[in-house]
């Protein structure tokens, strides 16, 4: 028995002592403003000094935690690369296209040798265009080359039948990052628009058009599309995006748009029904098609062909692209370094963007960097979040029993992912040679464009991933019923396996249940437990959740990070809901994690305070102005210092961590703090 205590107080010890070595990994002081209390502002007082002294590096637009972590997969990934690019790997492995592709992007003496050369072919079958219809037929041709077009084209999970793929069209062909930009009579709009008119004119100039100005046509086009596209919040609301017609019936749209000759030249002339997610835009552009002329239509289509591929074209090219999107819209100074955009165009560069080879990539990235701890820590870590999760719809004061009874069963059926798929994706038909970038790009455009058609008629594959391995962040899937975390976000400052749980539950813990949280916010709650849009509410429970929801509106509405410009409230409302539940939830893991135990004190800091800095620290992030107001018109999430700050002053379990009182610049009375989930 001596011994059984023995080894008890050594186990307890051990966790403890090496917490204690590794604590400046977890919480870093240095970030920290002594200078600000946690109960005045949580964001500057755990990241303040880091703000004053981190410079946003040249070739981005922000940085932050996310982006930190994100070079450092850039980092691994470059390497992996690099050396398949190195070596002499039999025809079609896996080394050798990855190799090869980035060799071809690499090859800088060709590329600026060709010109715009390689857009020739695809530039005549525009020229040759003569009616209305063949621009519409065009445009569906377009889908296969990866160039957008007002109509956009795609294949999802029927939202009200996750158990098959449907196609579906959708309101798109701008260039400017919202509608307001064409719209809206503000200074900095005014300028983009500028911008994109000399843009145009430039990409005509450079691929030798005699009559090269064209920007002013373009720019009146895409404000006559701006004007009949929903606004972002309206796109927001799952139910009105449903709207399943016949193919057949498309022509009660208008009788400008030959749908059949788009599908047929989008290889999906045999669908006969479609979800048509923006039926009045369509309308519009009914009316839009018939009174532009064709010409006017062939120039856009042209820009639009030039636009998507200029990032690898010739030097002239990349640099005018470069100068609109990034260092006007977004405030880049700098171009990234052409290793890095060959990375990118290689491995992917983020959520959803699976680049040319992104899951072929992705295994070679978790064999040498995924350690299989990490998937095993999570699993925990998970299934805390989900018991803690059910243990707070139990214990909800305004919901009732029935509605509880349906949320719990949904959430019973969420799916969890973790690391990496169980089936890698399948890049046999994709070939790859070290001395043609455009050709590589054209071929990965289609391989990846057949992969989504050819799913049309199948069975869902419900081993499907939305990200690569290798991307800095996680995600809810409403059709899918499920929840997913790739690899390279499961490590610090969000997941540190030397941590002591109350930073891992801060941290990894708040993003799982933020993504638990997706299921039940005010779009992903419209979605029953097998993924289809279905109401499981009564409607004194769905009203009671829109007041709740109404508040947390109007709480994110008064947030103005930059003068004049405040926080959409509506728009960023889904992910405010999951900010607010996730990290409510985190802590009542955290808590049962400690099954009836004192967490202890570290570095002067209480398990309960260390939970709250651990959250506090993930959201440090720095803004260029110009990016800042592009993402307050399109980003669903709100800006980091809100992040941090919003949910907390909302929680009660902060309140006691920092003893916050009222003149606390952070202090809310409770009767008006929201409690969601």
């Amino acid at each position: 028995m001596k011994t059984l205590k023995l080894l008890a107080v050594l186990a307890i010890a051990i966790p403890l002592s090496s917490v204690q070595a590794q604590q400046d990994d977890a919480l870093d002081p240095a970030t920290f403003d002594t200078s600000i209390r946690p109960q005045d502002d949580l964001y500057l007082a755990v990241n303040g000094t880091w703000l004053k002294v981190t410079d946003i590096p040249s070739d981005k637009s922000n940085y932050g935690s996310f982006s930190g972590l994100q070079d450092d997969a850039e980092r691994q990934i470059r390497a992996i690369i690099e050396e398949a690019a190195a070596g002499d790997h039999p025809q079609g492995s896996d080394e050798q296209k990855v190799g090869d592709f980035y060799q071809s992007f690499m090859d800088e003496d060709r590329i600026e040798s060709l010109g715009y050369q390689p857009l020739i072919p695809e530039i005549n079958k525009i020229q040759d265009l003569q009616t209305h219809e063949d621009v519409i037929r065009h445009m569906g041709y377009l889908q296969k080359l990866g160039v957008s077009s007002p109509i956009g084209f795609g294949v999802t999970i029927d939202a009200k039948d996750s158990t098959r793929y449907l196609s579906a069209v959708i309101q798109s062909g701008t260039t400017l990052p919202d509608r307001d930009y064409y719209l809206e009579d503000d200074e900095k709009y005014a300028a983009a628009r500028d911008e994109l008119v000399k843009y145009v004119n430039q990409l005509f100039e450079l691929a030798e058009f005699q009559d090269a100005e064209r920007g002013n046509d373009i720019l009146d086009l895409e404000s006559r599309l701006a004007e009949v596209q929903w606004t972002r919040t309206k796109l927001r609301d799952a139910n009105a995006r449903y709207n399943l017609f016949n193919t057949g019936d498309l022509k009660n749209l208008g009788a400008n748009i030959n749908w059949q000759e788009f599908f047929t030249a989008a290889d999906v002339g045999e669908i006969t029904e479609v979800n048509v997610m923006t039926p009045s835009f369509f309308e519009g552009l009914d009316a839009i098609v018939a009174d532009i002329p064709v010409e006017t239509w062939k120039s856009y289509l042209l820009y639009r062909l030039m636009d998507t591929y200029a990032p690898v074209l010739s030097k002239d090219f990349v640099d005018v692209h470069f100068h609109l999107h990034d260092k006007v819209l977004a405030g880049i100074p700098e171009q990234k370094p052409r290793w890095k955009n060959a990375v990118a165009s290689v491995a992917g560069a983020g959520a959803g963007d699976f680049g040319s080879l992104g899951e072929m990539v992705g295994r070679m990235y978790v064999e040498r960097h995924f350690p299989k701890e990490n998937k095993e820590k999570m699993d925990r870590l998970v299934q805390n979040l989900l018991r803690a999760f059910g243990e707070s719809i139990d214990e909800l004061a305004w919901m009732t029993d029935e509605t509880k009874q349906r949320a719990r069963e949904k959430l019973g059926k969420i799916t969890t992912k973790i690391g990496y798929p169980e089936k890698w994706r399948d890049y046999s038909g994709l070939t790859v040679v070290p001395d043609d970038l455009f050709a590589n790009i054209q071929n990965s455009n289609h391989v990846e464009y057949h992969r989504m058609i050819d799913k049309l008629g199948k069975p869902i594959d419900r081993t499907e991933w939305g990200m690569t391995p290798q991307t800095i962040n996680a995600y809810y899937n409403p059709t899918m019923n499920e929840i997913v975390f790739p690899a390279a976000i499961l490590q610090p400052p969000f997941f540190n396996v030397e941590a002591d749980d109350a930073i891992n539950y801060g941290g990894i813990g708040a993003v799982i249940g933020h993504e638990i949280s997706h299921a039940f916010d005010d779009q992903g709650s419209k979605y029953d437990g097998d993924g289809n849009l279905n109401n499981w509410w009564t409607d004194d429970d769905r009203a009671a959740f829109g007041a709740l929801t109404k508040q947390l509106i109007d709480q994110y509405a008064e947030y103005e990070p930059l003068p004049g410009k405040k926080v959409n409230g509506e728009l960023t409302l889904g992910e405010n809901i999951a900010d607010l539940s996730g990290l409510a939830i985190a802590f009542k893991a955290y808590k049962l994690s400690l099954d009836g135990a004192e967490a202890p004190e570290i570095a002067g800091w209480s398990g309960d305070q260390r939970f709250f800095l651990g959250w506090s620290q993930i959201w440090r992030r720095k803004y260029r102005d110009a990016e800042m107001v592009r993402r307050l018109l399109i980003d669903p999430h709100s800006p980091s210092w809100y992040r941090a700050n919003g949910p907390v002053t909302n929680i009660d379990e902060f309140y006691v961590a920092f003893d916050v009182k009222p003149g606390d610049k952070l202090f809310k009375p409770a009767e008006n703090r929201i409690k969601i989930w």
